[in-house]
Formats: C-alpha cells, structure tokens, sequence
C-alpha cells in the first residue's frame, strides 16, 4: 500500500482517536466517504491501529519499564516474537548497539520487575544478560492497557 499525504494527514487527525470522520474530512477538504476507506484500508494493511492509550504514570500503582537484552542467539526476530507474547510486554524492538532487544514492559500491583523475570523471562531460552530502566518521568508516553 502506497502511503501518500493525504494518507499520513489522517493518521494525524486521528491523534485525537474520537475525532468523527466527518470533522477530519472537512479539516482536509477531503469526503467523509474518503477517509472512512482510507481509515479502513489503512486498518486492513496492518499500517493503523487506532486503541485507548493511557499514561502509565497516572495510573495508580503501575510503572514503565525498559529492558535491554542481550541473546546467546542471532535469531532476533524470533526472540523479539516471543518476548512480545510475554505477560506485561508492551513492545519489543530488534536494535543495534549494546543490546539485541529493547522491551517495554508494563508492571501493576502483584505483578512487578520479580515476578517478569521469575516467571516471564526466566522461560525464554537464549537470553544471555538483561539491564532494566525504571521509568521515573516519561513525556509523551501513552500505551495500550494490556491488564
């Protein structure tokens, strides 16, 4: 699918996830029709999501946390396929530099840093070395709720 301007101007619209697409194709110039099959198509190429996101420092007794790490193996993709299934895994990236894998994880009340490593990571084979960073203060950070 090609992704052309008027593609990404409504992904930006879209930002603000309830604006109608009535009021996106007046800001555009564009139908309602239009955006409504862009949207969609978008949609069915896998290109858009569109979700309640939620900032996790304003929810009570939750916590971000960023987990680099190291693989025995170079099969990354695979590894990054399977941590992502992980309880708590928001995202998980294939990167360069010190680590092979970057992991968002989302911790709540009973279900913290102990028990991912104990119960989640300790089951991935291949994992060499991990280093976490608490999240103290993020800007801009809004994720799925995944509990």
């Amino acid at each position: 699918m090609k992704i052309d301007q008027t593609n990404i101007d409504i992904i930006r619209e879209l930002k603000e996830g309830k604006k109608s697409f009535k009021k996106i194709a007046d800001k555009l110039a564009i139908t309602e029709n239009t955006v409504r099959s862009r949207v969609n198509k978008l949609q069915e190429e896998g290109v858009l999501e569109i979700c309640g996101l939620v900032d996790p420092a304003m929810l009570p007794g939750h916590r971000t946390v960023i987990i680099g790490i190291k693989l025995t193996e170079m099969n990354l993709v695979q590894k990054g396929e399977e941590i992502s299934k992980l309880k708590g895994v928001i995202s998980v990236s294939v990167v360069t530099g010190r680590y092979d894998l970057l992991v968002l994880v989302l911790f709540k009340k009973g279900f913290g840093l102990l028990e991912f490593y104990t119960e989640e990571i300790s089951q991935v084979v291949g994992v060499s070395a991990v280093e976490t960073f608490v999240v103290y203060k993020s800007y801009n950070l809004k994720v799925p709720y995944i509990f």
